[in-house]
């Protein structure tokens, strides 16, 4: 027979929540001072005197900023790419400032690329080759707020051309951007839509401007035709795209190219005030004091 003494019970019970409760204010106690240092790295990273030029020239006036010091995760695993090497940056960084930032705030205002621009930039020093299509990928935007850029050690700042190669780029992908925020006139992609083709690489520039395309991407798809009309108009002076358009030997596809050329026109001055043949005029003129 078990005798149970509930006065002994409750002295044990008192006891035994008194010494419960010491332990747990002395674990919050204990806790509160064992905070160890914070496992993030907090230390500002070192700069250089080109990072300095970078912050001071890009991320404090635009809030754009460059990579050119990157690991694996900021491009695609896929690519066999790299860094560019340190010398190849500033002058691609200057080409930008010189033949896109200042040409764009001249003709929409000082505050333009501020409000409407990728926020980062990522530099790449080898070539990107894609390997589902016999092409060399020469840039490419993710979601309107970066754009990579390849090649950047393979540039001659001594050829006009070479250095348009990474402006048209940025031109290209910037008009997408651009169209991110103002959709074009759907008419444009409804002037000759049976020539566009997922295989536009089988093309050559000249093939696709006898279909009334200015360039063979242009002709994969109407989004494509029209920033690729804006890249075309914006790396080569008055002079030279109508050299190129005139040079275009069916009198149709002429035509079309100069329709093209005029929704374009009327795309920058409605949405954006922005004439666009004197943006052509500027651009042109920075693009040739970058040779050096």
């Amino acid at each position: 027979m078990i005798i149970i003494n509930f006065n002994t019970m409750k002295k044990y019970f008192i006891i035994t929540l008194f010494f419960i409760t010491t332990i747990y204010f002395m674990s919050c106690s204990d806790s509160s001072n064992s905070v160890g240092e914070s496992q993030i790295d907090t230390t500002p990273p070192m700069q250089n005197d080109l990072d300095v030029w970078l912050r001071n020239s890009f991320v404090s006036p635009y809030n754009i900023e460059i990579l050119y010091k990157w690991d694996i995760n900021d491009t695609d695993i896929d690519r066999f790419i790299h860094p560019p090497f340190e010398s190849s940056v500033k002058p691609m960084a200057e080409a930008l400032q010189k033949a896109w930032i200042e040409p764009y705030s001249a003709v929409g205002g000082e505050d333009f690329i501020k409000k409407i621009a990728p926020r980062q930039f990522t530099f790449a020093g080898g070539f990107n080759f894609d390997p589902d299509t016999p092409t060399r990928i020469l840039g490419i935007a993710e979601a309107g707020s970066k754009i990579t850029l390849f090649d950047l050690d393979f540039l001659d700042f001594t050829d006009i051309n070479s250095i348009k190669q990474p402006l048209k780029t940025v031109q290209h992908e910037y008009a997408h951007i651009l169209n991110q925020n103002i959709p074009f006139d759907i008419i444009y992609g409804q002037i000759n839509p049976e020539d566009y083709n997922a295989n536009w690489f089988n093309r050559s520039d000249a093939q696709a401007r006898e279909l009334g395309y200015i360039t063979a991407y242009a002709s994969s798809q109407s989004g494509e035709d029209f920033v690729e009309m804006v890249s075309e108009m914006l790396t080569n002076s008055k002079v030279d795209f109508d050299a190129i358009v005139d040079g275009i030997a069916n009198p149709e596809a002429r035509a079309i190219i100069r329709q093209k050329e005029a929704i374009v026109v009327g795309y920058y001055q409605t949405n954006f005030g922005i004439d666009i043949y004197e943006l052509q005029a500027l651009t042109d003129a920075a693009t040739q004091e970058l040779v050096n």
